[in-house]
């Protein structure tokens, strides 16, 4: 099914020159840096900046996906939800208000993340130097729709994969720290043994 149908896609809030960030006041704003390029979920803790009043199609209150339009990878994040408070979504994201009767925002947001899907996105982005996506190529992505149980059995089995692939990191990161240190402590034992 085409994104389009399945969810409302505008592009974030376009700032007049440089943002500077405000030590308290203004409103939270979620920019592209806060995306992660592996699609993890961002903030809540967000800078703040003097906006001015904005209209409500900018701003994100969770439940929603941001995905980068620019740069690469083009990476599409889950708003957790609820926020604290609601947060301003800044150019070059792109917010994706999905219905929530049909497809669960994390879903949608695996499923843009995925290499199928990414191919097909690569495959009409723009620009040479800084690869973007133009808003109907994103409207237009074909994305499979199981029913929410299976959604939510897929999210819940992705998230565990995570989960395991960093313990297994830390775990390997670890054994090399016990190898150099019983290592080191050979080579000492060994030195002593010379000097004796």
């Amino acid at each position: 099914m085409r994104l389009a149908e399945l969810s409302d896609i505008h592009s974030g809030y376009t700032a007049r020159g440089r943002l500077e960030p405000l030590p308290e006041g203004g409103v939270p704003a979620l920019q592209l840096r806060d995306v992660g390029t592996e699609g993890a979920a961002p903030g809540p803790d967000f800078q703040r900046y003097d906006l001015g009043k904005l209209p409500d199609r900018y701003f994100v209150r969770g439940g929603e996906v941001v995905f980068r339009s620019r740069g690469e990878p083009n990476a599409a994040a889950a708003i957790r939800d609820p926020l604290p408070e609601p947060a301003v979504v800044i150019v070059p994201l792109v917010i994706v208000r999905p219905d929530r009767a049909r497809i669960l925002p994390e879903y949608l947001a695996w499923a843009i993340n995925q290499p199928d899907a990414q191919r097909r996105l690569g495959a009409e982005a723009q620009g040479t130097s800084l690869r973007m996506i133009p808003m109907a190529v994103l409207e237009n992505l074909e994305i499979a729709v199981p029913d929410l149980p299976m959604q939510k059995r897929i999210v819940e089995l992705n998230a565990l994969a995570r989960q395991e692939g960093k313990l297994l990191r830390q775990l390997a990161a670890s054994r090399e720290e016990l190898v150099s240190a019983i290592l080191g402590e050979a080579a000492k034992a060994a030195d002593q043994k010379e000097i004796v």
